[in-house]
């Protein structure tokens, strides 16, 4: 690259978005936040596919005895224009489920913010918040523009910034919006700094692997390289978890996006 083409205003702005893709959610000022913002409504995700009952026509699968009769008709009763078919495909459900509780508070706005341009990639997909109680805030993130969505979902979740209880959260989400979870990928994303008893975090966590198809749990906390998932809750879930990564910066989540289109 020449000395022109590196201080181009293009150049410019690609280096500033490299420097905010790895600068840890924390350390955001107002400013940086609006920006992670608009690169976020960039991310698609990818989910992954599950076949359904329904059929369709394809060129090999299981023979398709209606079709190849009828096409038999034709040629005297002989089968000559074999037909087959395959089950359809359909993306499954993502669940993002964000930690607002006091401990998650340099990070819930910038994960927020990625739980609102996540629900952009597909209508059936839902968001869940949670500090000492589970809150479906899927209406509120369906506003245009994120600082609205934000300002929405605050105001339905009462207990921003409160304690933390997840095992708790969890019990309702599993037992209220088990039609929702079942099949789909829950993407969790917390500190895993519980109040409440680690066995019922362990046992609820239980049940929402057993439920979903996959758990994937992001930490900010992993920013740090001497991280250990030392408290009590995050140790009782860690067995349950498909996919245990960080979750501190716009770089993390954009490997979460990678690892989706993979699964």
């Amino acid at each position: 690259m020449s000395a022109a083409e590196r201080d181009s205003p293009q150049a410019a702005l690609a280096s500033t978005a490299e420097v905010l893709r790895r600068k840890r959610f924390s350390a955001l000022t107002p400013l940086e936040h609006v920006e992670i913002a608009r690169l976020m409504a960039r991310m698609r995700l990818v989910a992954p596919q599950r076949r359904t009952r329904r059929r369709r026509a394809a060129r090999r699968g299981e023979p398709d005895l209606r079709r190849t009769l009828r096409r038999a008709m034709r040629t005297g009763g002989e089968p000559l224009d074999r037909r087959f078919r395959a089950r359809r495909r359909r993306h499954r459900r993502v669940v993002v489920v964000v930690d607002v509780s006091g401990s998650m508070t340099p990070y819930s706005r910038a994960l927020l913010v990625f739980a609102h341009a996540a629900l952009r990639t597909d209508r059936s997909w839902e968001a869940f918040a949670f500090a000492t109680r589970l809150t479906r805030i899927t209406p509120a993130l369906r506003a245009a523009g994120p600082d609205a969505a934000l300002a929405r979902a605050g105001s339905a979740a009462g207990d921003w910034d409160g304690g933390t209880r997840i095992g708790a959260s969890l019990r309702t989400l599993v037992d209220t919006h088990k039609d929702i979870v079942r099949g789909s990928v829950v993407v969790l994303l917390s500190d895993g700094l519980d109040v409440g008893e680690p066995g019922v975090l362990g046992a609820q966590m239980a049940r929402l692997s057993r439920l979903s198809h996959r758990v994937i749990w992001l930490n900010p906390l992993m920013e740090h390289p001497d991280y250990a998932p030392l408290a009590r809750g995050m140790r009782a879930a860690l067995p349950h978890v498909d996919i245990f990564a960080p979750g501190h910066n716009l770089a993390s989540l954009e490997s979460v996006a990678d690892v989706l289109a993979r699964i």
